[in-house]
């Protein structure tokens, strides 16, 4: 039997910031002698992980997986494009979002301990960011876009359409990539939002010292334009801006979209 208990483990890495395993053998190798293990950390130069998790986190990598009629997006975030590029750690980020895509969101934890060795052997806080997965409903298709940068993803997109074909699942999802809408449609706007702004424009184009009578349909298409920013089925389609998303899908409907930027 070891001199030491799983609450010995976990009460050395709160206080050295190590990882689990990390933690573990110190305590071995001290036969469980708490201040010994301390010191062995810091000589093995496992210590301190604690200090990196106040540092700011706004780099990493993204994943995107299917499994037959689900799909997940995770989010693996980090302090430098350095660490965010290294192999490690974006064959991580992968097996994350595999895992999610097949047992669901709190797939993740299955991977604590690696996250905490990566958080050592790279020297960086190192977390999980967002982690986002679909169940798709009958009758729908599955669009998905990742873009990589270095070696990296960057920029994941989900969309799920309804009595749609494919393809057109997949261009609406590249269209998302780059035109990142917040919202499915205008009633998803909150209220509040919708109405700071409208009082904005209003101020601006009495400033402007626009005539009373056309300050109204000023407002509404300066409005217009704002939704056009933010609502997808709004926006001008990214290939061909004649035609908004909502004209695209013609008798198809986006169900869904979830969209996640490293650094976003």
């Amino acid at each position: 039997m070891p001199d030491f208990t799983a609450k010995d483990v976990q009460a050395l890495r709160q206080a050295t910031g190590a990882g689990m395993m990390d933690a573990k053998r110190a305590l071995e190798a001290t036969a469980g002698d708490m201040e010994a293990a301390k010191r062995w950390l810091r000589e093995q130069g496992l210590a301190g992980a604690a200090k990196r998790a106040d540092r700011e986190a706004t780099q990493g990598a993204v994943a995107l997986a299917a499994d037959g009629g689900a799909a997940a997006i995770v989010e693996l975030r980090c302090e430098t494009d350095f660490v965010a590029k290294a192999d490690d750690f974006v064959s991580l980020v992968d097996e994350l979002a595999s895992l999610v895509a097949a047992k669901g969101e709190d797939a993740v934890s299955e991977r604590s301990e690696a996250i905490d060795d990566l958080r050592t052997k790279l020297k960086e806080n190192i977390s999980v960011g967002q982690v986002v997965r679909f169940v798709l409903e009958e009758r729908t298709e599955l669009g998905t876009y990742l873009h990589v940068q270095a070696g990296r993803g960057v920029n994941a997109v989900l969309v799920e359409v309804r009595d749609g074909s494919a393809e057109l699942a997949h261009d609406i999802a590249v269209h998302i990539a780059f035109a990142r809408p917040a919202y499915l449609r205008r009633e998803d706007v909150p209220e509040s939002e919708v109405a700071t702004e409208r009082e904005t424009v209003e101020t601006i184009a009495k400033n402007e010292g626009k005539p009373d009578a056309a300050i109204a349909k000023i407002v509404e298409g300066r409005m217009n334009g704002w939704f056009k920013d933010r609502v997808l089925l709004e926006q001008p389609y990214a290939r061909d801006e004649k035609k908004s998303i909502s004209q695209l899908l013609g008798s198809a409907t986006v169900v869904r979209f979830a969209q996640v930027v490293v650094g976003g």
